[in-house]
């Protein structure tokens, strides 16, 4: 009976995750339509299903009262940003939309307090090779067997299971990391993790997503960058210095041939129209600076502020495509800088614990981070409720601070023996 209920749990964390990914389900649920032609298709079943998961999560939580009072207090850093985002209907543009989201980011967050709680990082990385192993593969079913589905009519490149070919250049960066990193440290069925790895990245081409593709090679990187960070600080130094002037390189040469590639990757130097949308953004920002219009009382249409910059940019964008200018409409330079300080505070821990630690698991917490970062230039994938980004950000966050007071308590008792 314990077997079967541990299954159980461990089957909705994987269903779970999958929603949050938002695979599967939600291109079931339009039929196959285009990201932009879904309009109120399936609110009401979506959130009847996230419901469900705030239900059953908030119950698991209760069973196991005093490690989640426990997990709690650890994470005092986190509470100003949910607080301001809850209070933000005082002032919000839209206070009904404001209340919707700061209720649904506050229970997927809890969703992501479950997952560090109940998983050891260990457990957390197995249940994500699964959930990313059933992504993979329906993605190509889908594509190959189901093409008004798997395949976006719009542009001709690979959905798979999600709604957007973006999409699941995104997901996509995220299972090669993950395969990546446990291929590099297994040493049984290595190489089924690799086909995991080449199935991804193979799935990342066809989808066409050119900033996945480029963030993954950034990511790649730091995986080996950050294992440069353990070595000795005599021969690490050189080498950062090293790989620092190599990037400054990159960098320059990047700038001043950006038109070249650009083209060469098949895009415009304004990313799709991003760049022109930005400084309407920041006319916007500028009007609300410091308190923003509340957390999603921004973005509504012809109806809201947005309406603004939907007449001038020519185009019907869904949202700024870029992470901190959304939290900056949302909450504004102080939601910003009340998330910079949690995420770069949860950054260091991470990168102090990877130091001391010698497996390539360890690093993961600084990948994701750095994932983050980098996917909220050109997309807003910051502080996004009902999203695997900001539930896996959790998890790790508070993992990583559970882990890393263990650690010391550890180390105290050691030298006192």
């Amino acid at each position: 009976m314990r077997k079967l209920l541990i299954f159980g749990e461990q089957a909705f964390t994987v269903v779970t995750l999958l929603i949050y990914s938002g695979a599967i389900f939600t291109l079931i649920l339009s039929g196959g339509a285009l990201q932009q032609e879904q309009v109120e298709y399936d609110s009401s079943s979506i959130r009847i299903i996230f419901s469900l998961i705030y239900a059953v999560t908030f119950l698991l939580l209760v069973l196991r009262w005093k490690k989640t009072l426990y997990i709690l207090s650890k994470g005092l850093w986190f509470y100003p940003i949910f607080i301001l985002a809850a209070v933000s209907i005082i002032w919000s543009a839209e206070p009904s939309t404001t209340l919707k989201n700061s209720f649904t980011l506050i229970n997927s967050s809890l969703f992501g307090v479950y997952f560090a709680s109940r998983y050891s990082l260990k457990q957390q990385f197995d249940l994500l090779a699964w959930v990313f192993g059933i992504i993979v593969i329906l993605s190509f079913f889908f594509a190959i067997a189901l093409p008004q589905y798997g395949i976006q009519s719009d542009a001709g490149k690979w959905r798979g299971v999600f709604t957007h070919k973006n999409g699941l250049g995104a997901r996509m960066v995220t299972s090669t990391i993950v395969f990546l990193i446990l291929g590099y440290q297994s040493k049984r069925h290595g190489w089924l993790f690799w086909c995991g790895v080449s199935l991804s990245i193979l799935l990342l081409i066809l989808a066409g997503s050119t900033a996945s593709l480029v963030n993954l090679v950034i990511l790649i990187f730091a995986f080996f960058a950050f294992q440069v960070w353990r070595w000795s600080y005599s021969i690490m130094i050189p080498t950062l210095i090293i790989m620092a002037t190599i990037s400054q390189i990159l960098y320059f040469w990047l700038s001043n041939g950006a038109d070249v590639v650009f083209t060469a990757l098949g895009k415009d130097s304004t990313l799709t129209g991003r760049t022109d949308l930005w400084p309407l953004v920041m006319d916007m920002i500028w009007k609300r600076p410091w308190l923003g219009y509340g957390y999603g009382g921004f973005w509504q249409g012809w109806n809201g502020e947005s309406a603004y910059i939907w007449l001038n940019a020519g185009w019907l964008a869904p949202h700024p495509h870029n992470g901190y200018l959304a939290l900056c409409l949302d909450l504004g330079f102080l939601g910003l800088g009340v998330f910079l300080l949690g995420f770069w505070r949860t950054y260091l821990q991470a990168l102090t614990w990877m130091r001391g630690s010698k497996t390539a698991l360890d690093i993961w917490p600084l990948i994701h981070m750095t994932y983050i970062a980098l996917a909220s230039l050109t997309e807003s994938a910051l502080l996004e409720s009902n999203s695997l980004n900001w539930i896996l950000y959790v998890a790790l966050s508070f993992s990583v601070r559970m882990t890393h007071e263990t650690r010391i308590i550890n180390a105290k008792k050691q030298v006192t023996a």
